[in-house]
This record gives C-alpha cells, sequence and structure tokens, in this order.
C-alpha cells in the first residue's frame, strides 16, 4: 500500500469528522500495532503448525533453548519468563513430555523442584523452527531500512516500558 493513505487513516478521519471533540490521534498508533500484531500473530501460527508445534509448545521450547546448556530449567522460572501460571506451564511440560520434547526431573537441595530439559529430539525442534521462523520474519521487515528499525525498535521499547509499568505488567524474557 506505500506511504499514502490507508484504512486507519480512513478511520481517524471518520471519527474526526463524526467527533471533533474526541482525541483520535491514537487511532493511529493503537490501530496499526492492533492489525499488525494480528497479521504476525497468523504469520507465527502458520510457521508453527507447519513444524507441527503450537505457540505454547514454541515459547516453552525456546524458553529451555536460550537458558543455554544444559536447556533445563525449574518448572517455576519457565512460569516467570513465559509470563503464565504454574498450572499452565505444567499442563505445557506434560504435552511436551508426552511427545518426547522435554524430560521432567526433581531437582533443588530438597529434592522439591521440577526441573524441565529438552531432550535431544526437543533440541533438533526448537532448533530448526526459531531458525526458520527468524529468517522468515527478517523478510517481514524488509521494507524497513537499518535505522528505520532500529528507531521503530527504540519507540516501540519505551510504549512497552510505560504500559508495562502502568498495568503493572511484567515484559520479562
Amino acid at each position: 500500500m506505500g506511504h499514502g493513505e490507508d484504512g486507519v487513516d480512513r478511520i481517524q478521519a471518520a471519527w474526526q469528522r463524526e467527533r471533533p471533540d474526541m482525541p483520535v490521534e491514537s487511532i493511529g498508533v493503537i490501530t496499526r500495532i492492533w492489525r499488525i500484531a494480528k497479521l504476525l500473530e497468523d504469520q507465527r501460527r502458520r510457521s508453527d503448525a507447519r513444524a507441527g508445534v503450537d505457540a505454547a509448545t514454541r515459547d516453552l521450547l525456546s524458553t529451555l533453548r536460550r537458558s543455554g546448556p544444559p536447556y533445563r530449567l525449574a518448572a517455576g522460572e519457565i512460569a516467570r519468563q513465559s509470563l503464565v501460571s504454574a498450572g499452565a506451564i505444567s499442563q505445557r511440560v506434560t504435552r511436551a513430555e508426552q511427545r518426547g520434547l522435554v524430560v521432567r526431573a526433581r531437582g533443588g537441595h530438597d529434592g522439591r523442584t521440577v526441573q524441565v530439559e529438552l531432550t535431544d529430539a526437543g533440541h533438533a525442534l526448537v532448533q530448526d523452527h526459531v531458525e526458520d521462523l527468524l529468517r522468515h520474519e527478517e523478510t517481514l521487515l524488509s521494507s524497513l531500512s537499518a535505522q528505520q528499525r532500529e528507531q521503530l525498535t527504540g519507540l516501540l521499547r519505551v510504549l512497552l516500558g510505560d504500559l508495562t509499568t502502568r498495568f503493572g505488567a511484567d515484559d520479562r524474557p
């Protein structure tokens, strides 16, 4: 569509026409972010389907892979990094364990901590899938120059940091 007017501009203009008393400038940012997020989510869902995983499994395997050798973390740490409940992590681990992608073991000084570790099959899957995913996502940004990417990254970091603080959310890896 290029740099001309788009559907979001038309929505913003219509609201400005219909309700000139309302601040409508946010539409240009928020609606575009929302639409981009939906397009990117659809792309990731397709990529996950091709790899035979769902987003939750990809997140679990990626979290373990990013942790470095021995690719093992406590279930609570996975929950913290994934920003989901311990119960959700338990379900994810159970599904991945049934597929032979992770193994569960007791750990810690008292043996009460559940440790989750990538298996060779899980490691191979996440290696291949994440590489394919990131290469594809790189092409999705091809319309932006390196300078534009850097600028957009900085602006999004500021916005995410502010919203995270306002909503009491967490954006840990």
